[in-house]
């Protein structure tokens, strides 16, 4: 019964990430995700109570999504640290096109623990990467220049060109080492 009810969450968690693609985060409709999965609209309830604990489930699986493929892409490249694993990551990732964050203040509106998945994961990626660097100075600078690039692709906010971006990410490389 365990399997199947998690494979019932994943194909939810699937089918809203296609939904979100198409109609964007915020025009998610609780009867098309369901739709799509197959479940009904109670199985969907079941697993995800809110529409924000589905954000936040969708946010998790990107979180875990982007991790793993951290790790592949340090294991594959040993002579990239991780710290330059994670710019290089961070930065093909704010290339994609995003939806409007919009619906990031109503799942935030609806449940202030929205944050808290994205916050770990942060945390524990910081120190992830301060354990496996010898220059805190040079962490701080890549690590705040890489969130403050995420932010602006997240709101739709991004003031630099794409030559810009590409001298910012060639800069945190450098810096990286």
């Amino acid at each position: 019964m365990k399997a199947r009810r998690a494979n019932s969450r994943d194909r939810i968690l699937a089918a809203a990430a296609d939904v979100a693609r198409e109609a964007g985060p915020g025009s998610l409709s609780l009867d098309a995700i369901a739709n799509r999965a197959g479940v009904s609209k109670g199985g969907l309830l079941y697993n995800f109570p809110t529409k924000a604990k589905l954000m936040q489930g969708l946010v998790e699986n990107y979180l875990s999504a982007f991790e793993q493929a951290l790790e592949e892409r340090t294991a594959e490249a040993s002579d990239e640290s991780a710290l330059a694993a994670y710019i290089r990551l961070s930065a093909d990732d704010c290339e994609k096109p995003k939806p409007s964050a919009s619906w990031m203040f109503s799942a935030i509106a609806e449940d202030p623990e929205f944050l808290t998945p994205i916050e770990a994961f942060k945390r524990q990626l910081f120190e992830r990467l301060k354990g496996e660097t010898d220059d805190l100075g040079s962490l701080l600078v890549c690590f705040l220049a890489i969130e403050g690039l995420r932010s602006m692709n997240l709101f739709d906010s991004d003031v630099l060109s794409q030559q810009e971006h590409k001298l910012l990410v060639s800069s945190l490389l450098k810096i990286a080492g």
